[in-house]
């Protein structure tokens, strides 16, 4: 006999909206926007780690301010996160400008990303810190939702969305007619 989770508590493989403002320092510097919350499966490593346990168990109105030290949000910054490529070996098709961010296969094969640090005549510098690695985060949070994730959702581990045919928020997705791509990487 199978149990119904409850849907009145943030509970691990459920689909959490969430309202939440970020500061560092003091300084908002990110935060959803009215209408429109962040949503996530709970437990799956969607958001980061201590703001995931921070709200477990939280209930469908509940606020909270939310404390996460660096080494449980981006972790701590890497002094040796630094990487020169030489500008002839610099794809072509990505502007060489400070601060854009882009995808980089490590030695494994796995996607890293990494932002332009700086341009000089022979090389570009890239830092594989995230902006925030190094600074501990305070979140103001209100659980607005919850729902039961999907099979699909559970099956790769994030919310998908009804308005797009495809698990990309943004809606800049590789994948065409319908069908979800998100999980053929983990395939191969």
């Amino acid at each position: 006999m199978s149990t119904k989770p409850n849907l009145n508590k943030v509970e691990k493989d459920l689909v959490i909206s969430m309202d939440y403002e970020l500061s560092v320092e003091g300084d908002v510097i990110d935060y959803s926007e009215p209408n429109d919350p962040l949503e996530f499966v709970q437990g799956h490593g969607n958001i980061i780690q201590g703001l995931e346990e921070a709200i477990d168990g939280m209930a469908t109105g509940d606020s909270k301010e939310v404390f996460v030290k660096a080494i449980d949000a981006y972790g701590e910054y890497d002094a040796d996160g630094f990487v020169e490529v030489p500008k002839a070996e610099f794809p072509e098709d990505i502007p060489m400008e400070v601060g854009i961010e882009i995808s980089v296969n490590n030695d494994d094969g796995e996607e890293m990303a990494a932002f332009i640090e700086e341009v000089s005549l022979e090389a570009v510098t890239l830092n594989f810190n995230h902006p925030l690695a190094g600074k501990d985060l305070t979140f103001k949070v209100k659980i607005v939702g919850i729902r039961e994730a999907t099979v699909e959702e559970l099956e790769h581990g994030h919310v998908h969305f009804e308005d797009h045919d495809c698990c990309c928020e943004d809606g800049e997705c590789a994948s065409e007619g319908g069908e979800c791509t998100c999980g053929e990487n983990e395939k191969e």
